[in-house]
């Protein structure tokens, strides 16, 4: 009987030292043991298997178009 992993539900190949809970390569820390919920190392797990796609990108910003002034009236320099 395979068993899962707590925190993403792929195949589990370890267990948590601290909590006992099973977890992937992918969410243990190979500092301490721990699974990437109960670790408390400063050191950052490996990058995530499953990534969220980006929802959109924001739309570029375009500059207002110069006004030209009237013919006979100076420029105005801001």
């Amino acid at each position: 009987m395979p068993f899962n992993c707590t925190i993403c539900g792929e195949e589990s190949t370890s267990i948590c030292v601290w909590c006992t809970k099973d977890t992937c390569a992918n969410h243990l820390c190979a500092k301490c043991g721990r699974c990437s919920d109960c670790c408390e190392c400063e050191v950052p797990l490996d990058e995530a298997a499953h990534e969220a796609a980006p929802v959109h990108e924001a739309a570029p910003v375009q500059e207002p178009a110069a006004v030209e002034s009237a013919p006979g009236e100076p420029e105005v320099q801001v």
